[in-house]
């Protein structure tokens, strides 16, 4: 499809008479609610399979400017919904005209994330937007505000926020009655996996059923190159974050989480691509720092190559295994490890009695969305918009600091640098928008 201004505008103007389709709409207790997935790559089957022919949704539609990934993924959602077929759209503005449609679950790389979502609460759908929420940390503070302005349920894409053993553990934790005040916590993203040598690659005509233009939406324009599509755009700055924030926003979710210092007032992130040269452009080898206001700091590290696991300990004569992609905190009385609970200063296990503690219960991050919108309840998700501009938020911070390669000092009222460097680093902040495709200035 050729996109032109005169599609844009009458395209806009049908997503903007959407508006009010869902928003206070009153759900019966069987009524299923209508979810079109944005973005049909890899992370796309998952929402697919959490919200397609279950008791409380169904998943009525698609959207990918790649025609072959679409119809992939129409074929994913009949198996799923007993032979149902979705709604196939190249245009998210298209979709989003759609009465339909009540809530648009977003899977598409990270360039598309916050429009998408901005987009979809402007035409009230609920929204479901994958990790990381924003780019950068200006379009961060317009998901703040587009959950604070449009009466629609927006839920950030980490799971863990989910998750019954980190809704116990995260409130002890920073309780500090277990191992006491926490001074220091750990990301780790030791995933070698897809990660290897992508080689070099020229520019070239995109692939007969992928509109490039669409593709790239927000991003200032650039010609195509198989580097890009259809994962590995992951690497390149103008359209992801690197492995800081494509696994790493996990981990770096929990440690913002645990720590509750919001952001921090130094960062400092160092690293490089190791073992071999390509033509991609973020780290496989990353360590990040960050010192908050009250001197606390987090730590957090990418090992895309050889690696060994950490956190592991000897108890009573036997060696644990500690983690490669998972989370350490540390406080003045002992240490937690991802998955296998408190240790005292002398590595031995602290037992906790959690039939002291109210009992933790999930639904599992789709049913958490799917529940907050039946209900109306938007306080409700697990991973709210300032939850994704913090966790996201920390992840842009580290790529502004690598790229302009010194430690940084940040505001964190101002959300800008200060000091060294600061004029270089705050042009990352955010970034130059394709015409028609601006993320709204609403904060």
């Amino acid at each position: 499809m050729e996109l032109t201004r005169r599609h844009f505008l009458s395209a806009s103007a049908a997503v903007l008479a959407a508006g009010t389709m869902t928003r206070g709409k009153v759900w019966g207790a069987n009524e299923k609610v209508n979810v079109c997935v944005m973005g049909c790559g890899g992370r796309s089957g998952s929402h697919i399979e959490g919200f397609a022919g279950g008791a409380n949704s169904e998943v009525v539609a698609l959207v990918d400017p790649d025609q072959g990934a679409l119809d992939a993924r129409a074929k994913l959602v009949e198996k799923k919904s007993g032979g149902k077929t979705p709604k196939l759209f190249r245009d998210i503005r298209e979709a989003l005209a759609d009465k339909e449609i009540d809530a648009v679950s977003i899977a598409t790389p990270n360039h598309w994330h916050t429009l998408g979502a901005v987009w979809s609460a402007q035409a009230g759908k609920h929204v479901y937007v994958e990790k990381p929420g924003s780019h950068d940390i200006f379009e961060g503070r317009q998901l703040i505000a587009a959950a604070e302005k449009y009466n629609v349920v927006m839920q950030h894409g980490t799971q863990s926020r989910s998750s019954e053993r980190w809704l116990r553990d995260i409130p002890l934790l920073q309780s500090g009655e277990i191992i006491g005040p926490l001074y220091m916590a750990r990301g780790l993203c030791y995933k070698n996996g897809g990660r290897g040598d992508l080689g070099i690659k020229e520019d070239s005509d995109p692939p007969a059923e992928l509109d490039w233009e669409l593709w790239q939406g927000p991003a200032s324009r650039r010609k195509f190159n198989p580097l890009y599509h259809p994962y590995n755009w992951h690497w390149f700055w103008h359209y992801g974050n690197g492995e800081i924030g494509n696994q790493g926003i996990h981990q770096l979710d929990l440690c913002v989480w645990g720590m509750n210092r919001g952001f921090p007032v130094r960062v400092d992130s160092v690293g490089g691509r190791y073992t071999y040269k390509d033509g991609a452009e973020t780290p496989n080898t990353n360590v990040a720092t960050y010192i908050y206001g009250d001197g606390t700091m987090m730590v957090f590290e990418v090992r895309n190559r050889f690696t060994n696991s950490e956190g592991g300990t000897e108890i009573d004569g036997k060696f644990v295994k500690g983690v490669e992609v998972g989370n350490l905190f540390y406080g003045d009385g002992g240490y937690y490890v991802d998955d296998q609970g408190f240790f005292d200063t002398k590595n031995k296990p602290i037992p906790v009695d959690y039939s002291k503690y109210p009992k933790v219960e999930s639904r599992g991050n789709w049913e958490n969305f799917l529940a907050a919108v039946k209900t109306g309840d938007k306080s409700a998700v697990f991973g709210s918009m300032k939850d994704a501009h913090l966790s996201s938020g920390h992840a842009h911070l580290a790529g502004i600091s690598y790229r302009v390669g010194s430690s940084l000092a940040f505001d964190p009222k101002a959300e800008s640098f200060t000091g060294y460097n600061a004029e270089e680093a705050n042009k990352l902040l955010g970034r130059d928008y394709a015409e028609g495709f601006e993320v709204p200035k609403l904060a």
